[in-house]
């Protein structure tokens, strides 16, 4: 189960990340997906990966954010 969120998780990412420049409603949920790619990392035990999932969801945030304003 943990191998099949983890494969949801990345592909969530990679086509939120392909199409986000279309709306800004898909760069947020690339934030979600990298969130959800950083909860997969910890439970891995990949802390690594999962704190750098984590920052990325951040700066996707930030970036949603700054474009939902415009």
């Amino acid at each position: 189960m943990l191998t099949l969120f983890g494969l949801f998780a990345v592909t969530a990412m990679l086509v939120t990340y392909a199409f986000e420049a279309r709306d800004p409603i898909l760069t947020l949920a690339f934030a979600i997906a990298c969130a959800l790619g950083s909860l997969y990392g910890f439970l891995q035990g990949a802390w690594p990966f999962g704190l750098v999932e984590a920052v990325w969801s951040l700066v996707a945030l930030r970036k949603w954010h700054a474009r939902s304003r415009l």
